[in-house]
């Protein structure tokens, strides 16, 4: 498949590199068009009770919900004064009527939570009509008002700070990473043209993730957060993925093969791995399309969708470039070539035999597995500690810079007001009614009709044992009526509390408010808020986890089964990634909840963290883990299935693919530090959690901990019960054995490399004492003095069909 693959991009490649290049440069602008798109929230689970309060807000209330915040202040006039209420109102009846819904101010609404404490400052609450951001844009020039001092927040401006912090972030990450990326690029290859292709797969990468969104926005709703999330992850994983297929082609050139068969191989080889790789990390993102948030919906299907993007561009793209370019791919040399290998080369740290990094680095670990396996364990161990008192919270006003008006608002509205006015626990009352006349009987069929019978109305009484009993509870502070509904039979109670929205205590006071029996005219009471919205998204994101890890690990799993043909080491890369994951996740709990990093990365901390980005960096950081997983452990097979030597499979494994994924790893680094400079929270989150992650899954984790567990166990790395490997026969990853006399030595782009077919029984030891030893025949192997403490096994021949001798430690 990955040949004839290669073989029709060879032919087609001027006709692949200009239909490509073309549709990015048509796409583009379409691609731009989602800012403005995307959609604030997401976070709400849909089926929750305090989803349901939210809509009914909205819906039965006539808007209670305010879609902008006007904050109006002046130093010397307090708010009780005329000339301050006939500023503001003459300003608020100026605005569009087609515009505006519904105005509420302290004169309008007699509600002193709309006047400050000091009594100089008060706020007017808009609700707009039809499109929001269209009809904010329309009214936002005519808000200021002279002699007054005006702030503007709520929810549609701050989405669109949101979303111009979005694009400003995007180019910020940008302008960082591309620079760093084209210089290491050069430090790795040497080469400008080899150097700028990977940046050329990355640049269509982030446009395929803005048309992808941008589609997206046509058939549900796109998070605002879901743009930097996906952009990362395009362009890191396009540079990763085109770093392999490079080294891969340019290692086939050097063996001697012409531009043609290089392609054919590099897609055979590498091409397999990038791809099996892609479906990897597509598989753990598409887990969070299990969970119903919108948020994570969305970032998950745009993630998987654009990781597939830079698969492909790295597949087609790349090699068609290649194609075109030949040997010319080492042109433009910026760095003098001395005839030793580069800095994440297969050979760099190996210049000669046994010497540099990754062979002393292996000798030491495979010398002391144990003292590595316990080190490093407790290392990661003690990361991951700040994580057993993390506190989820929810996304608020703090995840935008300190400077941004809506955020200021917000805080002062917070401070300078009564305590909570604006997150209230909304108690919404359903009630029983009745019929105020007998129903009609109907007449016989076709004749008569169903008479419509007027219900009893209700009045804010109907709810007053219940507003009596929810002022008894701890904490409150008063209940108010906020809203009235006649069609629905609903009223609205606005619970007011002493307590931090998100704190224990008040997550406490909505358990005992939901626990509550109904009054007997009461049918139905549902409560919701802040507080019961945050607490509704934990027990949803609980309830879908075990789930996303059943299916995602359950996946995975096949496909490292398929890959690797063993069920150890399936078992033992997942293992591994929880390690890496827990790291990750103890350093952003020390780092943000705890504030440690707050002064360096200029954010607020909250003393929480957001549970939905806690899964989504589950998700991504799962699915980067096992890109290193994969070209470790298949290079190691690859020797294994060579040599029958597991010692030497897990040192020759190591030396090889040390240099690649340490390149990889620092460029996926750039990347994803680039992004930890966003002005939002929630990216900067994300950002150091798959830095921290990265970093030790390159380090710590793929060059000590899984070579030490590997030697530890030996053969049983490659266990394989008798009654899977018809199973693993049928849907194996195999790539043919390279041609006879050209296998480069440093294939490490080749992960996947099959050398031959699999033995159909379990391999057996020879002795001088076998009588079958002494069988005559051309297909007896000659005897040989075996090593002590070693012995001879049959194995695949590596060179071509039928089997051979290898040596194996006892």
């Amino acid at each position: 498949m990955f040949e004839s693959a290669g073989r029709l991009i060879y032919g087609g490649r001027w006709t692949l590199l200009v239909l490509s290049l073309a549709a990015a440069i048509l796409a583009a602008p379409f691609g731009l068009q989602l800012f403005g798109r995307m959609a604030d929230g997401g976070f709400a689970d849909p089926a929750a009770d305090s989803t349901t309060a939210a809509a009914w807000n909205d819906a039965w209330y006539s808007g209670n919900t305010p879609d902008v915040v006007v904050l109006y202040r002046h130093p010397q006039v307090k708010v009780r004064d005329a000339r301050f209420k006939k500023a503001v109102h003459d300003s608020l009846r100026a605005l569009p009527a087609q515009y505006v819904g519904k105005l509420a101010t302290y004169w309008t609404t007699g509600s002193k939570e709309l006047m400050s404490t000091d009594e100089h400052a008060t706020y007017a609450l808009i609700t707009l009509k039809g499109a929001k951001q269209q009809a904010y844009a329309a009214i936002k020039d005519r808000l200021p008002v002279a002699n007054l001092q005006v702030q503007v927040g709520g929810s549609v401006p701050l989405l669109k700070e949101l979303n111009d912090q979005t694009a400003a972030d995007l180019a910020r990450a940008e302008a960082i990473s591309m620079p760093v990326l084209l210089v290491l690029l050069v430090v790795v290859f040497g080469s400008l043209v080899a150097a700028g292709l990977p940046l050329l797969v990355g640049l269509l990468a982030v446009i395929g993730a803005l048309v992808l969104l941008r589609l997206l926005t046509e058939v549900t709703e796109v998070s605002v957060f879901s743009l930097n999330v996906v952009t990362m992850l395009g362009l890191g994983l396009a540079v990763d993925y085109s770093l392999f297929v490079l080294t891969a082609f340019r290692e086939q050139i050097r063996s001697g093969l012409p531009t043609r068969e290089a392609v054919v191989r590099t897609m055979a080889t590498a091409g397999r791995t990038v791809a099996f790789s892609g479906l990897t990390a597509a598989t753990s993102l598409l887990g969070l399309l299990l969970f119903p948030q919108m948020f994570l919906r969305s970032i998950g299907l745009g993630a998987a969708a654009v990781v597939l993007v830079a698969m492909l561009s790295a597949l087609v793209v790349l090699p068609a470039a290649l194609a075109v370019l030949g040997p010319r791919v080492d042109a433009v040399r910026l760095t003098p070539h001395f005839g030793t290998p580069h800095f994440g080369t297969p050979h760099f740290g190996a210049a000669r035999a046994g010497a540099g990094v990754w062979p002393a680095i292996a000798s030491s670990v495979l010398k002391r597995p144990v003292l590595y396996l316990v080190a490093v364990t407790s290392v990661l161990l003690a990361l991951a500690g700040p994580f057993a008192h993390v506190r989820f919270g929810n996304v608020d006003h703090r995840v935008l810079p300190a400077t941004t008006e809506s955020r200021r608002v917000a805080e002062t509205v917070d401070r300078d007001f009564a305590k909570n006015s604006m997150a209230t626990i909304d108690v919404h009352v359903l009630v029983e009614r009745s019929f105020t006349t007998r129903p009609a009987t109907p007449g016989p069929l076709g004749q008569g009709y169903f008479p419509i019978s007027a219900v009893t109305p209700i009045d804010p009484t109907d709810a007053k044992p219940l507003a009596d009993r929810l002022r008894e509870l701890p904490g409150v502070t008063g209940v108010d009526l906020a809203g009235l509904s006649q069609a629905n039979g609903a009223v609205r109670l606005a619970v007011r509390y002493s307590y931090d929205p998100m704190s224990d205590a008040a997550q406490h006071l909505v358990t005992l408010i939901r626990s509550m029996s109904p009054e007997p005219n009461v049918r139905q009471v549902v409560v919701g808020g802040p507080t019961a919205a945050q607490m509704d998204l934990l027990s949803s994101l609980l309830s879908r986890l075990p789930w996303m890890a059943l299916v995602v690990g359950g996946l995975t799993f096949l496909l490292l089964f398929a890959a690797f043909g063993s069920v150890v080491l399936p078992v033992k890369a997942l293992l591994m990634n929880i390690l890496s994951i827990g790291a990750s996740f103890g350093v952003i709990v020390w780092a943000f909840q705890d504030g440690h990093l707050a002064p360096w990365l200029h954010f607020t901390p909250t003393g929480t963290i957001e549970a939905t980005v806690t899964v989504l960096i589950l998700a991504v950081v799962f699915g980067l883990s096992m890109d290193y997983e994969l070209f470790l452990l298949s290079r190691v097979r690859a020797e294994w299935l060579r040599t029958g030597d597991n010692a030497a499979a897990v040192a020759t494994g190591l030396q090889r693919t040390g240099g690649v994924i340490t390149s990889a790893a620092l460029l996926l680094l750039v990347v994803t530090g680039a992004f930890s400079t966003a002005g939002i929270t929630i990216v900067k989150l994300l950002g150091v959690g798959m830095f921290v992650a990265i970093l030790v899954d390159a380090t710590l984790v793929r060059a000590l901990l899984v070579p030490a567990t590997m030697r530890l166990l030996g053969g049983a790395n490659w266990w394989l019960p008798g009654v899977l490997r018809g199973v693993h026969r049928r849907i194996e990853f195999r790539e043919p054995s390279p041609p006879e006399g050209r296998r480069p030595s440093g294939d490490v782009a080749s992960p996947l490399l099959h050398v031959s077919r699999p033995l159909r029984k379990r391999p057996y030891s020879i002795t001088a004492d076998d009588p079958d030893a002494s069988r005559s025949g051309a297909q007896r192997p000659t005897w040989e003095k075996v090593t002590a403490g070693r012995t001879r096994v049959v194995r695949a021949n590596p060179d071509g069909p039928g089997w051979t001798w290898v040596e194996v430690d006892t």
